[in-house]
């Protein structure tokens, strides 16, 4: 295993002597690393939320839109979360009923939310 001591833009590396005979002699080479930093584009990408890449869109998301803004937001995520567990009971319930395992299930609820969130319900 080779420990690399890095500097602004050099970093030293063991010579291939070194790592070979397994002595303690210090000598290191030093490789010239070059980088290439471009002020147009960050360096990492900035941390993304998770949300509905739909937002806005479907059907349904208007009048999503709409009780959200009646019952206040706190309220309608209390409800969604039930409506969203109550769905589940139900795909788990017919699963149950026609014998599939679980993991076709947890496919089944993947797939209710896949095409909730295109029909606007989580909006």
């Amino acid at each position: 295993m080779a420990a690399a001591v890095s500097f602004s833009r050099v970093r030293a590396l063991p010579t291939w002597s070194n790592s070979v005979s397994g002595s303690g002699d210090s000598s290191y080479s030093v490789v010239a690393m070059s980088r290439r930093r471009s002020s147009a584009r960050p360096l990492r990408s900035p941390a993304r939320m998770m949300g509905n890449v739909n937002a806005g869109k479907g059907l349904f998301a208007p009048l999503v839109v709409v009780a959200r803004n009646i019952i206040g937001r706190k309220r309608f995520n209390q409800l969604r979360g039930k409506a969203i567990a109550l769905h589940s009971q139900v795909i788990t319930e017919f699963c149950k009923t026609i014998g599939a395992d679980s993991k076709q299930r947890q496919g089944l609820i993947r797939l209710a939310k896949k095409n909730g969130e295109k029909l606007g319900f989580l909006a």
